[in-house]
């Protein structure tokens, strides 16, 4: 009986746990739908915003001369991805860095996605101490401690700026 009952307490609290991730807000600027605070990939399926996500990933060729050079380093990597749903550098740009990722079998547990508003906020205080003022912020870490990022838009491409920040030492 006990175990039933745990079971149920369990099956009862899941719609409460799955409220905190890809909830979609309204653009107050413009009445339509965007992504607000902790995310995940398959907040992308909607068709809110798969219309994009998808479009810009199918098109993207990944470079993947540039990427040999990182495939080792890549895994010992995490990642934060700061973005806007509403902002034209992120529809171009994440679509684009997750086929990168996937191209390098980059595990997406290792990805933390956080979306925000026109004001750089997100649901909560998500984005506290990450310095953002420009999305997409693309943020590397290794051990913790950041390596490196990407602001707006690549120095020069995703592939090569990811390069360079996983070449530091």
């Amino acid at each position: 009986m006990k175990i039933y009952l745990g079971v149920l307490l369990l099956l009862a609290s899941l719609p409460v746990f799955g409220q905190d991730v890809n909830f979609i807000s309204k653009d107050p600027l413009n009445g339509k739908p965007m992504l607000l605070g902790i995310c995940n990939r398959q907040a992308f399926n909607d068709t809110s915003f798969s219309w994009w996500f998808n479009s810009e990933y199918k098109m993207y060729e990944v470079d993947s001369t540039s990427l040999a050079k990182i495939s080792d380093k890549i895994k010992n990597t995490d990642i934060t991805i700061v973005m806007g749903t509403w902002c034209s550098d992120s529809r171009t740009l994440v679509p684009e860095f997750y086929k990168i990722l996937d191209y390098l079998n980059y595990p997406s547990d290792k990805v933390k996605l956080i979306s925000v508003d026109r004001d750089k906020k997100g649901r909560d205080d998500e984005i506290a101490g990450l310095n953002i003022h420009l999305v997409p912020t693309f943020i590397f870490y290794h051990d913790g401690k950041e390596a490196g990022r990407i602001v707006e838009s690549p120095a020069e491409t995703l592939e090569k700026d990811m390069v360079v920040i996983l070449n530091k030492e």
